[in-house]
């Protein structure tokens, strides 16, 4: 049966570990020199109706070093842009490339896609979720800590698509997580329902951003308006007073605390230049990762089928 990566609440303990396991050892490959052992000549199909910088960069190249191609599409230059539904995008796709990776708004436009493609399917980001970005930061955190299982794990801003996909890959991984949003800004129902019944890691929702911090033993955050919301920056500037990481939130955390940012950053808001700059080697690791966990997915999803 194909399998696709849509959101992390599809995935095992199992699934996670293996692609973090084979992303470690296609980095290792990489930093070696050494030839992946994956099919010559396939092919992805990158539709993007959000811009981006990594997410494009880090799934061109990784392909390209996979031995095969990707074939970039925006709105302007597909049919998707004038109207084609996506299951007749779906369907073409699919019997021109081994694979599909969307980025874009609605959760549902990729679910969609999903069902009426007859190869996988992998979400680059919607505003639901953001898997990918999660799996970097699962390697990223395990590469500098040695571990998951019972680190805490900690969420100070908007309850976007990181935010939904921190809390359950974290929680899937055995660790404990706790988030501060204000009122109004939480995580989407959906993911809290998981966490209140997650079988491994505690979870805490708080407004209290010191609250959050106690003891944590990676700290992660995001802009306050994200892609499609500028119009609401300054409203949420307000919202999101006293919930920047800085110097007082770092006291609290645990000694050798990591920051995890998935950029680009807006320092002086969610965080300041000082603790941006004092943690760039941990952020930058994480934004490297994200062409290793792609290119894990990838080759699980296209080689083996095996998440």
């Amino acid at each position: 049966m194909k399998k696709d990566l849509l959101k992390l609440l599809d995935l095992t303990t199992g699934d996670i570990v293996q692609i973090l396991d084979t992303a470690d050892r296609l980095k290792a490959e990489r930093k070696a020199g050494k030839q992946h052992d994956f099919p010559a000549g396939k092919t992805l199909a990158m539709i993007f109706s959000k811009s981006s910088t990594r997410t494009r960069v880090s799934f061109e190249t990784g392909i390209y070093q996979l031995g095969g191609l990707g074939v970039f599409l925006s709105n302007a230059d597909s049919q998707l842009g004038r109207g084609e539904p996506v299951k007749d995008t779906a369907r073409v796709l699919s019997r021109y490339c081994d694979c599909i990776m969307i980025r874009t708004y609605e959760q549902e436009e990729v679910e969609e896609l999903a069902e009426f493609s007859a190869v996988p399917v992998i979400n680059g980001l919607t505003d639901f979720a953001h898997p990918c970005q999660v799996l970097s930061d699962l390697m990223t955190i395990r590469e500098h800590k040695g571990r998951l299982e019972g680190l805490k794990a900690c969420f100070i801003g908007d309850g976007n698509n990181v935010a939904n996909s921190m809390i359950v890959g974290c929680l899937k991984c055995g660790m404990d997580v706790s988030i501060a949003s204000p009122e109004g800004y939480r995580p989407d129902k959906r993911v809290l329902d998981y966490a209140a019944g997650a079988i491994s890691g505690k979870f805490v929702l708080t407004d209290k951003p010191s609250e959050a911090a106690s003891a944590a033993d990676v700290i992660f955050t995001d802009v306050w308006a994200s892609m499609g919301q500028e119009d609401e920056a300054e409203k949420r500037r307000k919202a999101f007073a006293g919930y920047q990481v800085d110097d007082a939130i770092m006291e609290l955390a645990n000694p050798g605390c990591m920051i995890q940012h998935c950029l680009p950053a807006h320092r002086g808001e969610e965080i300041t230049e000082k603790v941006f700059e004092e943690h760039a080697h941990e952020i930058f690791d994480e934004a490297e990762n994200r062409l290793h966990a792609q290119k894990a997915i990838m080759y699980l999803l296209m080689k083996s089928n095996a998440i």
